[in-house]
């Protein structure tokens, strides 16, 4: 079979469907358990909380698609993380990028820490790791590019020093998707993404995955899946297997969208800055090129200011004014008031997050359509100004 990432969206090597009278779609078995054979005998599954057929399946997906051991389907995003922080143990040291979605920092400032997990934030350069790594560092946790201000972090070359000195690598692959980047291909441990983000697609269901790189991860997140309880249900996992046939052509569309919205932004004397690492200005357009196998379809921007930022917000139509990201329609962000609100003030500065600076998560729409609605908005707004 191939293994064109196009083709694994669709069709999973070694797939039998002859217990499902040939259907194409894969079965939603919507139980909450399985009855037993016998006394000591199982189907091989027994409750949903362990396991689900559905689920298994989206997860045998996900895994082919990251090329790891295994893969497990969460709730939520945010629910694979907090699993994946029941890895570590009290006095456990983590290094993680300043630069993170403001989910994954309120977990880890309020949850991780509380649970006696200490957590050193740094601009996550080679050198600025080595220099922090403690004796009891267990891992470094990077997004690459990071959520919202797109920096791009060298997978390969940290996950050098990690291997060298037995530290996990932890790589949040949310914005790029296993569509375009495979950083256990790079050295990774451990992949994590919001499937409620590109894999969903269609902002219609919530849910997370972590992708392991060997068994002995995989059992301990096996272990605490089924202790903790958040398993993604039947449904919802036959959703995201759905929208994750498409996901190619999405991505496709979706950044083809982006250079055409980022070359229009780039032309207007209101936007002071527009940062894509698709742009050879960017300084992280090297290593995208080396690592990834596109740029995604994530821009940020910023204008010229908080009242121009604002009022942009009010008055885009075709451009949804929403949280999330990587779906099908163009959704238009403010993070200092909804993906980084609880993010503290000192940080949101050291990270370049001003009240003039918005995410635009770009979709599948046409792309002139969307340069109209924009053009539209800029027209209207800089009238009443």
């Amino acid at each position: 079979m191939s293994t064109e990432v196009s083709t694994k969206c669709i069709h999973l090597e070694n797939d039998s469907r002859e217990n499902f009278y040939g259907a194409v779609s894969y079965p939603i078995f919507q139980t909450a358990t399985f009855a037993h054979p016998g006394v000591g005998r199982s189907t091989g599954f027994d409750y949903s909380r362990l396991q689900n057929p559905t689920r298994e399946h989206l997860e045998k997906v996900v895994a082919a698609l990251e090329n790891g051991v295994d893969a497990l389907a969460f709730t939520s995003g945010m629910a694979a993380i907090a699993a994946l922080m029941e890895l570590f143990q009290p006095g456990d040291h983590l290094i993680v990028d300043s630069d993170l979605y403001g989910g994954t920092i309120r977990l880890f400032d309020n949850i991780s820490e509380k649970n006696g997990l200490e957590i050193t934030r740094l601009d996550c350069s080679a050198e600025a790791i080595l220099n922090n790594i403690k004796p009891n560092t267990k891992a470094i946790y990077i997004e690459t590019p990071t959520n919202p201000m797109m920096n791009v972090i060298d997978i390969q070359k940290i996950s050098r020093i990690t291997k060298e000195r037995g530290i996990w690598l932890i790589v949040d692959n949310t914005f790029l998707s296993p569509y375009f980047q495979n950083p256990l291909d790079l050295g990774a441990d451990i992949v994590v993404h919001s499937g409620t983000k590109y894999l969903g697609g269609h902002n219609d269901t919530l849910s997370g995955f972590l992708v392991a790189s060997s068994t002995e991860i995989s059992e301990k997140l096996r272990f605490i899946i089924k202790t903790t309880g958040a398993g993604l249900p039947p449904f919802d996992s036959w959703l995201i297997l759905r929208g994750i046939k498409t996901l190619g052509i999405r991505m496709e569309k979706a950044q083809e969208n982006a250079f055409k919205l980022v070359h229009w932004l780039g032309q207007q004397e209101e936007v002071k800055r527009v940062i894509y690492p698709g742009l050879t200005t960017h300084p992280g357009h090297e290593i995208m090129k080396k690592q990834s196998r596109g740029f995604g379809a994530m821009v940020t921007f910023e204008v010229c200011s908080k009242e121009f930022a604002q009022s942009i917000l009010n008055h885009v139509r075709l451009i949804q004014f929403a949280e999330s990201l990587g779906g099908v329609e163009t959704l238009i962000t403010y993070p200092v008031t909804q993906t980084h609100a609880d993010v503290a003030k000192e940080q949101l500065e050291k990270n370049g997050i001003t009240e003039s600076v918005l995410r635009l998560s770009v979709g599948i729409e046409s792309a002139k359509d969307l340069i109209q609605d924009f053009d539209r908005a800029f027209r209207e707004v800089k009238q009443e100004n």
